[in-house]
């Protein structure tokens, strides 16, 4: 990242927003330092421009570090309309007016966005090329994956073959499919929690934006619009959809292991539960107890129970990679199994379980060793997820009434020696 700002104290300050970040910072203090550094030292990701430097009053560096390709945000004292104008017509990411510490929490966000946003996969739909075009580039400014389309028709397979798309523009005015149709669309298949929708239109009706809004769409702009107009509502909504991803990850994982708590595995399972009736490959629903919990609290301390608990979800996410798991709650997690027969499901399982048995796990200098039990049925003819469960539950209890490091699968005792 590169820092170019006479001011000293702004520059110190920027200095540490960037290394928060994870940035290694370099620092100009003139123009003339500028030229200098870009002889020899292009390779920067970002940098944080300085509108009037001593030898540079007039903005004269930021065309200089555009032309070098690096990406700038513009950090400026002064402010009037022709100096906005100038700012509006570079590709600058972003200008930001230096008048109090709110600005460098703002520079904070925006430095963030251009690390992150390539993750965050946006949609345009536009028939003009020459505005599909402008938003694009507008889009990649701000690192965003970007896709396009020239019709609503396009639009709706691109989401249909992209399914990490989380934000649509799309104009009005499309030939077979308007903007608001294809947000009708849309909206049969994505609800506003999963896909964001921004409409725009060049023309002047005054119930343009609500019947955008009435059909689906999250927000509306009107051509033409201001760059940084169309870069506060993207933000707003992205932010938005982040909250709801936020509450949802709250509502569907275990707080302390990160997977996926009960409630959420059975849903999933619910989800899958008829290809499964119908797949070729066997599959079983598995429990998961760690024996005597209740004295490894009692021995070490529940911040001892609860590293147990972590390291052991670290252990199945391991073993069973790419299977649906989940903490049930306690000691007891769950995991749907699928293999290509019952014998490679049933030795995973022992293979799981004896490696358990002897791994050690150090908490505060002290090791802690335990076991586990294993109860699991076959799913083959069950009537539903529910008896899946149940069934599962008494496979675990039978293992458990056998003693510690014990599995049962429908029914068979698989004693340890």
């Amino acid at each position: 990242m590169l820092v170019i700002e006479d001011n000293k104290a702004i520059a110190s300050v920027i200095e540490h927003i960037g290394k928060s970040l994870g940035f290694q910072v370099t620092t100009a203090h003139s123009f003339t330092e500028v030229r200098k550094l870009l002889v020899s030292h292009q390779e920067f990701f970002v940098a944080t421009v300085d509108y009037g430097l001593p030898d540079a009053p007039e903005g004269e560096v930021i065309p200089y570090v555009l032309d070098h390709g690096i990406p700038s945000v513009v950090m400026t004292g002064r402010m009037n309309d022709q100096i906005h104008q100038k700012l509006l017509s570079l590709p600058i990411i972003d200008y930001i007016t230096k008048e109090n510490s709110q600005a460098y929490h703002y520079l904070l966000r925006v430095l963030h966005g251009q690390l992150v946003n390539h993750k965050i996969s946006v949609l345009v739909a536009d028939d003009s090329l020459s505005v599909r075009s402008y938003v694009c580039s507008l889009l990649k400014r701000r690192n965003f994956t970007v896709y396009e389309a020239p019709d609503g028709t396009k639009a709706l397979q691109v989401l249909k073959e992209n399914s990490e798309i989380k934000l649509l523009i799309t104009d009005q005015e499309m030939p077979e499919m308007t903007g608001i149709e294809l947000v009708q669309a849309i909206r049969k298949r994505f609800t506003d929690r999963d896909l964001i929708i921004i409409g725009y239109s060049g023309i002047d009706r005054v119930y343009q934006s609500a019947r955008f809004i009435k059909s689906g769409a999250d927000d509306y702009l009107k051509k033409p619009f201001c760059p940084e107009e169309f870069f506060c509502r993207i933000f707003k909504n992205i932010e938005q959809l982040h909250y709801i991803e936020e509450i949802k990850m709250a509502a569907n994982v275990d707080y302390l292991t990160s997977l996926s708590n009960r409630r959420y595995f059975i849903d999933l399972f619910d989800e899958q539960f008829a290809d499964i009736l119908e797949s070729e490959h066997n599959h079983l629903l598995v429990l998961f107890h760690v024996d005597d919990f209740i004295s490894i609290n009692d021995d070490f301390g529940h911040s001892a129970g609860d590293h147990v608990l972590t390291e052991f979800s670290k252990l199945l996410s391991c073993h069973f990679n790419g299977q649906l798991l989940a903490r049930f709650g306690g000691a007891e997690f769950g995991c749907l199994l699928s293999g290509e027969d019952f014998s490679q499901n049933e030795q995973c399982l022992l293979a799981f379980k004896e490696s358990v048995s002897k791994h050690s796990i150090n908490f505060e200098e002290k090791n802690i060793n335990f076991s586990i039990c294993i109860g699991g049925t076959i799913i083959c003819e069950q009537a539903s997820v529910n008896q899946c469960l149940e069934q599962s539950d008494e496979a675990l209890q039978q293992a458990q009434a056998e003693g510690d490091n014990q599995m049962v699968l429908n029914g068979f005792v698989e004693l340890s020696e």
